[in-house]
């Protein structure tokens, strides 16, 4: 058995309107203003990217496994706020693919991703999360990253 992995990152307040995280070399800046911003994400907009970049990376993981082949990938994700307690109820998310592979092929990426994802998988349990993975044909005009994703 391998030991497991660690990350770390490191989080600092940079005034009453910012904060910066920080991890490796790259640096974020983080939506910690009361008003909020539109030039950075919020924490809650922070668990949505963290959530799609993890279905991003697992269908990079696997897809090489499968000799599945595809020529792009867009993870459109909403979630729905809770007050009280605050959380997030519920997370829909539809991951298109632009490939030739026949469905069930596209229905295999997914259980991959649904079974192997670290982030899908520390969420999971305390939301509703569903999604669909859909083809994207070639010509098909990439969706409007502010569309919602289809409920399923």
């Amino acid at each position: 058995m391998t030991a497991p992995l660690t990350y770390s990152v490191a989080a600092r307040r940079v005034d009453a309107h910012a904060s910066v995280a920080s991890c490796k070399a790259a640096v974020i800046t983080l939506d910690t203003d009361r008003a909020g911003r539109e030039d950075a994400f919020n924490p809650a907009e922070l668990l949505l990217a963290a959530l799609s970049a993890c279905m991003l990376k697992g269908i990079e993981r696997v897809a090489p496994m499968l000799k599945f082949e595809f020529r792009g990938v867009e993870v459109h994700v909403r979630g729905v706020r809770q007050d009280v307690p605050p959380r997030m109820e519920r997370i829909d998310y539809e991951i298109q693919v632009d490939t030739d592979e026949p469905d069930r092929r596209l229905e295999l990426l997914h259980d991959n991703v649904r079974k192997y994802g670290t982030v899908f998988n520390t969420v999971a349990p305390g939301t509703q999360l569903a999604g669909v993975l859909v083809r994207r044909s070639r010509g098909d005009e990439p969706a409007d990253t502010a569309a919602p994703p289809r409920t399923p």
